[in-house]
């Protein structure tokens, strides 16, 4: 069953492997991205950031909805982790049982439109008025969701950053 699906643009790093995946006792991480299930160059450097206690699978965007769907994913105990609001949307409408949201980081790194700059919603979270629809519509499937780093900070709803 999924334990957390989370918002992070970095998607495996120190907060993930070292924080999250520990507090949250699971083990599976899915990042689901598209990009990342394409490039072996990705993939190697999400698997060496990957804690050794969780199995780590880096697939598509498709490939995720799929294995979080399966009746079997209800004996595992799985994180997942989505790299762009977009996905996150996409996970939200079409994942079953997702029990909560967390957006983590998003916004520094994400590849800017025009050169344009995101306005600030908190100091992990940055997003053009576009992105903050998407966001409206990920609250609107009724998903609990959260802005919450790391684990040792207090979460925030994220309807309260995002108004």
């Amino acid at each position: 069953m999924i334990k957390l699906v989370r918002l992070d643009e970095r998607m495996i790093h120190g907060q993930v492997a070292t924080k999250w995946s520990r507090v949250l006792g699971v083990n599976r991480i899915i990042v689901a991205d598209d990009m990342a299930a394409n490039s072996d160059t990705m993939k190697n450097a999400l698997m060496m950031a990957a804690p050794a206690t969780c199995k780590v699978a880096i697939v598509t965007v498709d490939k995720a909805i799929e294995l979080c769907n399966d009746p079997r994913s209800e004996s595992l105990s799985i994180l997942l982790i989505v790299a762009s609001i977009e996905n996150l949307l996409r996970v939200a409408k079409e994942v079953k049982g997702v029990p909560q949201i967390n957006v983590g980081n998003y916004g520094r790194i994400a590849p800017k439109v025009d050169g344009a700059i995101r306005d600030t919603y908190s100091k992990n979270l940055y997003a053009y008025d576009s992105e903050v629809a998407l966001l409206k519509e990920v609250m609107a499937t009724g998903i609990p969701c959260n802005v919450q780093t790391i684990p040792d900070d207090a979460p925030v709803e994220l309807s309260s950053v995002v108004k």
